[in-house]
């Protein structure tokens, strides 16, 4: 499904740096090191989104990831503080796993799932990441592709033609 981009213009996005990476070049005078950070942005409400950022100094690449992640922006469907239905995103060698819980559990979830859920407004959710995997930015990815499937009752009804009017009645 595509997704439609959202104007970042009067949110109130609060960032948080997920993962840190130190990579170097090899050259005739040296190592040359450079960094890439994983940025997740979000409104705390109902807006989330990631970013990869690059450069020679930490905070150049932190400010490249909050801009990347800031234009990745996705709306994150709820149903109260919860996500509607169970679900599972992929990408690479990652898989993750999203389920609905009950008001007051919480969010139980680890390192970057954990941050685009809190940051998204969820919570109350039960995650689980699948899979011989612990690179965040696969997670990450998996999880924002998780969260781009969702869907909500409403949308359910009217993709089978119904109302909710009808389904209240039977």
């Amino acid at each position: 499904m595509t997704m439609k981009r959202v104007d970042a213009k009067g949110l109130e996005l609060s960032e948080r740096v997920v993962a840190i990476n130190r990579v170097s070049k090899v050259v005739k005078g040296g190592k040359r090191f450079k960094f890439s950070v994983l940025v997740v942005v979000g409104d705390g409400e109902q807006y989330v989104g990631v970013g990869m950022g690059k450069a020679k100094e930490i905070s150049e690449a932190v400010r490249k990831g909050i801009d990347k992640a800031t234009k990745n922006l996705q709306e994150l469907k709820k149903v109260g503080t919860t996500i509607p239905h169970p679900i599972d995103g992929h990408f690479g060698a990652a898989h993750v796993l999203l389920k609905p819980a009950a008001p007051g559990t919480g969010v139980i979830a680890g390192g970057v799932v954990r941050a685009i859920m809190e940051l998204g407004g969820v919570k109350d959710v039960l995650t689980k990441v699948i899979g011989r995997t612990a690179n965040p930015v696969n997670i990450a990815w998996a999880t924002l592709e998780a969260l781009r499937e969702m869907r909500t009752p409403d949308e359910i009804m009217r993709l089978r033609g119904l109302e909710t009017a009808q389904i209240e009645a039977e």
